[in-house]
């Protein structure tokens, strides 16, 4: 006769599917609050403690808002969704046969996460286009530490001219150039006349910083390509008011400590040297390093700029388990903009959601709606384009605003940004200008022994 023990089947709870998300930007953000609730276990890898607003980059980068503005604690931003854990390290390696990322800590050591799917949202870095020496002298615009150090750069600049004799000494300290014409190089070279204009305007006495020159140069024949022509030529008309000088169809060519060197486009090929302490780079993006770890273990090939091809649904070609999201994936041409990374997170968070609880596929294809784009210009001038709808002035000013308040991450930080810029607009002044000595370790002490020992 059989015991009850032996009639009655064993209870063995099934362990959820383990979602895995590589990066805490846009894209990997709203893919896990699309699996909030949902029956899965999720993971999200970041090398970062916080998701940051990208768009708004330039502005912290020039004093207007604080790094704390436009970037929130991913613990903070999840804490609510009780099936996410969040964890802190960078990807380096992938065995997708044994579907096992493993990721690097802070001190080095590795540590493997385990996954049932895995959505990469790992985003892009900005590209030298094999000129990675640059990067000593051309400090990017893609993470909070570029913003900072553009800041530092910004900042000491203005105060080294102050200190100098002769205004030969000052000129290469007062010209800033800022290679790339896209919208992060117009909003950052705008912003540089702005606060010399007028944050600045009243408080030296040996140097007038609205004397500073920016330069911004340009590949193309006009500025913001991906803009209709008509805004493209008003906000060159802009940049031209606020004493922005911009140089098109050049190639910058070389960057040094003193200065940085253009090529014309054209087949005379003419080089000129312009003297600068300052130049800022915004010309491209290209895949982060795991991009290529990722291609190389699914056998597939990168595209432009790194990018990884994906199928209609956002999968990668051969493996139904893997979705590659936002900057980084490769697919009828979408544009890299937060609006593609934050519909196709929550497009693919939606997929996982229903395919699990029969386990059944969810293959539906990702359809991209425009939203449109905008551009800030300088003071009360900016661009909106979405579809047929074309503003710019006054009116694409408020328009652009009322965008980047609603995408800000954190009532918090919409209301702080705010109170910021209307502030600013009131008093002209920019009160985050604080800098550092550079990495806080070796900055702890940032004043020479004066009395050194021989």
């Amino acid at each position: 006769m059989a015991t009850a023990q032996e009639s009655s089947p064993i209870d063995v709870k099934r362990p959820r599917p383990r979602v895995l998300i590589i990066g805490g930007g846009f894209g990997g953000i709203y893919a896990a609050r699309r699996l909030r609730g949902a029956d899965v276990d999720v993971t999200l890898l970041d090398r970062g403690t916080s998701h940051v607003f990208q768009p708004l980059l330039y502005q912290c980068a020039t004093g207007l808002l604080s790094e704390g503005e436009i970037s929130s604690p991913l613990r903070h931003l999840l804490r609510g969704h009780g099936n996410v854990h969040v964890a802190l390290g960078e990807a380096r390696s992938i065995d997708p046969d044994a579907k096992v990322l493993t990721a690097s800590r802070f001190d080095g050591s590795d540590f493997d996460l385990p996954y049932d799917y895995l959505i990469v949202a790992a985003g892009m870095r900005q590209a030298y286009h094999g000129h990675d020496e640059y990067i000593q002298w051309a400090p990017g615009m893609k993470t909070v530490d570029d913003a900072l150090a553009i800041r530092r750069k910004l900042i000491s600049a203005f105060e080294m001219a102050e200190s100098l004799p002769t205004a030969k000494e000052r000129r290469p300290w007062l010209t800033f150039a800022v290679a790339g014409g896209g919208p992060t190089g117009v909003e950052m070279a705008g912003q540089i006349r702005e606060l010399a204009t007028h944050s600045l305007a009243h408080e030296f006495q040996a140097i007038d910083p609205s004397e500073a020159r920016v330069l911004l140069f340009h590949g193309g024949d006009r500025v913001l390509q991906s803009f209709d022509r008509r805004l493209s030529a008003g906000a060159q008309r802009t940049l031209d008011k606020v004493g922005v000088e911009t140089h098109l169809g050049v190639h910058v060519t070389d960057v040094c400590e003193t200065g940085i060197e253009t090529t014309s486009g054209d087949q005379a090929g003419i080089k000129k040297f312009y003297e600068t302490r300052t130049v800022l780079w915004t010309a491209g993006v290209e895949a982060v390093p795991f991009a290529a770890v990722l291609a190389d273990a699914l056998g597939v090939t990168q595209t432009h700029g790194g990018r990884i091809t994906v199928e209609p649904d956002l999968t990668v070609p051969g493996h139904p388990d893997i979705w590659v999201i936002g900057d980084l994936m490769s697919l009828k041409d979408l544009p890299g903009v937060a609006e593609v990374a934050m519909q196709s997170g929550k497009h693919v968070g939606g997929c996982i959601a229903r395919m699990v609880p029969g386990g059944s596929p969810d293959r539906r294809p990702f359809k991209y709606r425009d939203f449109g784009s905008a551009a800030y210009i300088a003071r009360r001038q900016a661009l909106l384009q979405a579809g047929p709808i074309r503003i710019s002035g006054f009116a694409g000013w408020v328009a652009w605003g009322v965008i980047h308040i609603a995408f800000l991450a954190g009532y918090r930080n919409r209301f702080g940004t705010l109170l910021n810029w209307a502030a600013t607009l009131a008093t002209g002044s920019r009160r985050e200008r604080a800098i550092t000595y550079g990495d806080p370790e070796s900055a702890r002490q940032p004043y020479a022994d004066p009395s050194p020992e021989s």
